[in-house]
């Protein structure tokens, strides 16, 4: 067997004089210390190692949750369906689209007022311009007009792939799809797909479609004017739209023709001729959404939407149950030939009901969100409220006899006068020459300080002791809410169609909503219950507890009434279009049996059945689409019972219609208080 061995160590000299004697055999030599520049080399190195694994962690999870593959394929047309909040599709609105333009064959003022407002370095960057981001920084950074450092590629990324919440996350993402973008297509292939996608305002997809919609002729044929102006657009679509805001626009399109004198697009001269292009806006045949509510809420759920080219479905507030019976309550009403409307809501703002009118077919015009009308008596709360927080209380009396001196002299139903009446009477009765006394002791800065409180937010006539009386016009949308306010002794309430999170109590304790004072609310609840018990609104009596105020304006041309119960605030309101007066009817009268008829329905004794799940993307459920009447019997008719339904089988207008009813045996009579309805005017 071979053995190797190692050679042996050579004998060790003998130590010379003054020499340092070698350490013993077999221990190690101290390493000598590092020096401070190479520690830190050390230290950089070992960072550099950290920072480029969490990078590559970062890419691959970016890679993994950006939607890489979907980035190059077809971008489908934009639907937003909103839901109520059982899940029921009740509306489902399209865009206005038209066919993707080509770069090659736009004029060069037409891209160039995209390219110098938008990326004035998109030929010449990958996706990612570092100076637009340094100069959006330093600007956002040193105070100065705020600005964008995204790229045309970004912007195509983030509004077709992307949603628009503002997060590092998205941003991240949002720059790894531009970079794929420009990886897999030419600049003009980008440049396409963001010109015939972008948002134009007024439900407008795509150049195309924008040009044709503001201008009525083919992007390859517009003005250096008109391509400006549709240039601007980009960067506040609603805000800026010139059907909406013309002189917005007009401001957006010469700053649009400065950057293209920067750029080389336009000579400073041909700037300086351009005048500004006029707006030629022709008809469309497009559906409408088909709900007053609908119509409301499409504004603010296009901001809670995808910013560009996706499918939502988003959930609202509505209550489908609370939207037949509000719908129901109006079909039973006696209105003659007069419109109405009503808006009910949680008292925290939430709207589970609207209805604008009596038929969207015939008038889509929302007179809850829209119409400004006197509201009469039911303004008195803010002079009542605005009495109680200075100090009165419901028991102190006031002056109720005629006003006979001044160019003023407002009289009371009926002529009924008295020489003194206490608040909470003259609150339950409605006595005008107390109301405008009341105005007059508390100050009109105090009562329209009251109302701005609540969120009125309509003009209030200052010096006018008429506004006591309701002489100041404003929404039902806004004064019903104001009502909540008193609800939910939380105030103002902001009426809204989409759920909101509720603030933490860190919010809520520096701006957190204001509220009364324990006597104060109970003070004014006490007077809108004997309102209701033995004043005005006896009409409304519910068996339990309801506080409101009626109301009617001069001549009888507005009749509302204003309540709450059982969590819910509902206003009502009935009049003419045409402003002209109503006959013989009052806030005490109709209006409020269309409210106790509502919430009669809507609280009622009878258990609503389970409704089984329902598919968003199912058929549009017609909510404000009035009741068909009665089901006409003739030949063609069939009565019969199956499976514990009753079943109607009848032809209307030439189609089947088959008609199932579960058959109620036993059920619960109506609730008590309820009185028969007169028949659905004709």
């Amino acid at each position: 067997m071979w053995f190797s061995r190692r050679p042996a160590a050579p004998a060790p000299e003998p130590f010379a004089a003054g020499a340092t004697p070698l350490p013993d055999a077999g221990v190690a030599a101290p390493a000598a210390p590092l020096s401070p520049r190479r520690k830190w080399v050390r230290r950089i190195s070992r960072g550099f190692a950290v920072f480029a694994i969490l990078f590559l962690l970062l890419v691959g999870w970016l890679a993994i949750t950006a939607p890489l593959s979907k980035s190059l394929e077809p971008i489908a047309p934009p639907q937003i369906t909103l839901l109520a909040s059982d899940g029921t599709p009740i509306a489902r609105i399209g865009a206005i689209v038209d066919t993707p333009v080509k770069a090659r064959e736009l004029p060069k003022h037409v891209t160039g007022a995209f390219l110098a407002i938008e990326d004035r370095r998109f030929y010449s960057h990958w996706g990612i311009d570092p100076r637009s981001i340094a100069r959006a920084v330093w600007a956002n950074v040193s105070g100065g007009r705020p600005q964008g450092g995204s790229t045309i590629t970004q912007q195509l990324a983030k509004f077709t792939f992307l949603t628009p919440k503002r997060t590092l996350g998205r941003k991240a993402r949002e720059a790894m799809i531009a970079f794929w973008l420009e990886a897999w297509l030419s600049k003009d292939e980008i440049l396409e797909r963001y010109l015939s996608n972008a948002y134009f305002g007024d439900n407008t997809y795509g150049l195309r479609a924008a040009s044709m919609h503001y201008f009525y002729r083919q992007p390859e044929k517009l003005t250096p004017a008109q391509a400006a102006m549709l240039a601007g657009l980009v960067q506040a679509p609603s805000r800026l739209a010139p059907t909406k805001n013309p002189d917005l626009a007009e401001k957006r399109m010469k700053l649009v023709l400065n950057a293209m004198v920067d750029t080389g697009y336009l000579t400073t001269s041909e700037a300086k001729a351009i005048r500004t292009p006029r707006i030629d806006v022709r008809s469309r045949n497009t559906l409408p959404t088909g709900t007053y509510f609908a119509d409301w809420a499409l504004p603010e759920a296009r901001k809670l939407s995808d910013v560009g080219y996706s499918r939502q479905t988003i959930r609202t507030t509505l209550d489908s149950r609370l939207q037949a019976a509000a719908r129901r309550a109006i079909n039973r009403a006696a209105l003659g030939k007069a419109q109405v409307a009503l808006v009910a809501m949680r008292p925290n703002g939430e709207v589970v009901a609207m209805v604008g009118g009596r038929d969207y077919a015939d008038s889509p015009f929302n007179r809850v969100t829209q119409a400004r009308r006197q509201p009469g008596s039911t303004f008195k709360l803010f002079v009542y409220l605005a009495a109680l927080r200075a100090g009165w209380e419901p028991d102190d009396v006031i002056d109720n006899g005629p006003i006979e001196t001044g160019s003023y002299r407002p009289k009371n139903a009926g002529e009924a006068y008295s020489k003194t009446i206490t608040l909470e009477d003259a609150f339950a009765t409605s006595s005008n020459v107390a109301a405008v006394r009341l105005l007059r002791e508390v100050g009109d800065d105090k009562v329209i300080d009251m109302a701005r409180d609540m969120g009125v937010t309509a003009p209030l006539a200052k010096g006018d002791p008429s506004l006591a009386l309701g002489t100041s016009s404003m929404t039902l949308l806004e004064l019903t809410a104001a009502y909540a306010g008193v609800a939910a002794n939380a105030y103002p309430v902001e009426p809204h169609a989409f759920k909101t999170e509720e603030p933490g109590w860190f919010e809520r304790f520096f701006s957190g909503p204001d509220s009364f004072g324990s006597g104060v609310h109970d003070d004014i609840e006490q007077m809108l219950r004997a309102a209701v018990n033995r004043g005005t609104g006896r009409a409304a009596r519910l068996p339990q507890a309801n506080f409101g105020k009626t109301g009617t304006s001069q001549d009888n041309r507005d009749a509302l009434f204003v309540g709450y119960a059982n969590g819910l605030v509902v206003g009502i309101w009935v009049g003419n279009d045409d402003n002209s007066p109503l006959k013989g009817v009052s806030g005490g009268g109709l209006p409020a049996r269309v409210w106790r008829d509502f919430m009669t329905d809507a609280h009622g004794a009878r258990k609503q059945p389970q409704r089984a799940p329902t598919n968003p993307a199912g058929p549009v459920q017609p909510l404000d689409v009035p009741d068909i009447g009665s089901v006409p019997i003739g030949e063609a008719t069939r009565v019969g019972v199956e499976d514990g339904n009753a079943v109607i089988t009848t032809e209307i207008g030439g189609a089947r219609i088959d008609l199932r009813l579960p058959i109620n045996e036993g059920g619960p009579p109506p609730p008590a208080g309820t009185e028969p309805q007169p028949p659905p005017s004709q």
